[in-house]
């Protein structure tokens, strides 16, 4: 983790190639907000978690891997909060992109339900359909945005 601060603003990464490449943090606190980037199924390393099967255009061609690329998506979502000392009950808002909307739906509710600790997450919630990711195996990104009660340190 490497973690900076600039005036009001603290931001956080995982040292992942695509951060230096595209140029962005993981995570940025400002003030009592925190703004998660999308978050994909990787582990601290980078390595892609249950990384979709591709057909022979290099497409997904397997959809069943949704519900643990969710899982590690929320579970990456929950360690970048952690950083600020916030959590998953600090969300306010969160948005899936997903390549295909059935089966993120089908997935959806028992992973955030799993995910938030409550059978009723707290949180607006978006689940939009795109083409594609930024990598081929992956089936869904989850970006949020947090706010902390309390004063920012």
């Amino acid at each position: 983790m490497t973690t900076t601060r600039s005036s009001d603003r603290k931001t956080t990464y995982w040292g992942v190639p695509w951060e230096e490449a595209y140029g962005y943090p993981q995570a940025l606190r400002v003030g009592n907000t925190i703004y998660v980037s999308g978050q994909l199924s990787h582990d601290e390393s980078g390595n892609l978690v249950a990384a979709a099967a591709l057909d022979e255009t290099g497409k997904p061609s397997d959809f069943s891997t949704m519900e643990a690329q969710m899982r590690t998506a929320y579970d990456n979502i929950a360690k970048l909060l952690a950083r600020f000392g916030a959590s998953l009950d600090d969300v306010v808002e969160e948005t899936l992109f997903v390549l295909d909307v059935d089966a993120a739906f089908a997935a959806a509710g028992k992973v955030r339900k799993q995910a938030y600790g409550t059978e009723r997450p707290q949180c607006a919630s978006h689940l939009i359909g795109v083409a594609r990711l930024a990598q081929p195996p992956l089936l869904i990104e989850i970006a949020c945005k947090a706010e902390l009660d309390k004063p920012n340190a």
